[in-house]
């Protein structure tokens, strides 16, 4: 999407908002002992309240409001009975409609006691999306940001998954520009103009650089004992720089 309008914007601020509270919210809520389906009902009744719909539901008929991946499983995880037990490296990732609008965000939580190894991983992966957040801005060749991810990770001895990417966002949850990889493509010579709406979410691992479909035909999973985390924020490309819709107030 390219916000054309004032009214745009408000409306995008407004469910960049939205996912950031919920997501904020099912973060604090994590705790040992429940289940992915219980916290998905948190973000489930969070959305409701606030007038918006899952976007992987109302998109795909994903079974569950938010996609919640645990350990091994990396994005797309389904909601269920799976028990959060203390250790465990759990990725979020909330995207939601309202008034014809979508925004999308995500983080990884561990769940304490953390080891240092998950502690660090969790750093470098916050870095590398805000890594590819100060990249952004009218102009500027949206391979910048894919550039200065894979030189973070690189630095701190990590892999990018890469056959999962960002992607454009805004009129439906994915949409034009289409997948934007956060690694280095030098051949992409695709240009971010004002207004541009889309996600930027490294997929940063201790051991992996790809994750295959598991037998449910949508959680992506690596190897067991492999770490992943990811972070995501939905952006606006402007002349000035990023603005990041998903934020919580």
């Amino acid at each position: 999407m390219t916000i054309s309008n004032a009214d745009e914007l408000a409306g995008l601020r407004e469910i960049g908002g939205i996912v950031a509270r919920v997501l904020r919210a099912m973060g604090r809520a994590l705790a040992p002992g429940m289940t992915t389906a219980e916290l998905d009902a948190i973000g489930r009744g969070l959305l409701d309240a606030d007038g918006a719909r899952s976007a992987p539901e109302i998109s795909y008929g994903f079974p569950g409001a938010a996609c919640i991946s645990v350990n091994e499983e990396v994005a797309h995880g389904i909601p269920g009975a799976r028990v959060i037990a203390a250790g465990d490296l759990v990725n979020i990732d909330v995207s939601a409609e309202k008034n014809g609008l979508f925004a999308d965000t995500g983080a990884s939580f561990a769940v304490p006691p953390v080891s240092r190894e998950v502690k660090a991983l969790c750093r470098h992966g916050k870095r590398a999306l805000w890594e590819g957040i100060r990249a952004v801005r009218s102009g500027q060749r949206l391979n910048e940001i894919g550039r200065r991810i894979e030189r973070l990770a690189g630095r701190q001895g990590y892999m990018l998954v890469r056959n999962l990417a960002s992607h454009g966002v805004g009129r439906a949850l994915h949409e034009a520009p289409g997948e934007i990889p956060t690694w280095y493509e030098p051949g992409d010579r695709r240009v971010m103009h004002e207004g541009l709406v889309f996600t930027i979410e490294p997929f940063l691992s201790t051991a992996a650089d790809r994750v295959e479909v598991a037998d449910d035909g949508w959680t992506l999973h690596t190897d067991p004992g492999v770490r992943t985390v990811q972070y995501e924020h939905t952006v606006v490309a402007t002349r000035r720089g990023p603005l990041v819709l998903t934020t919580a107030a």
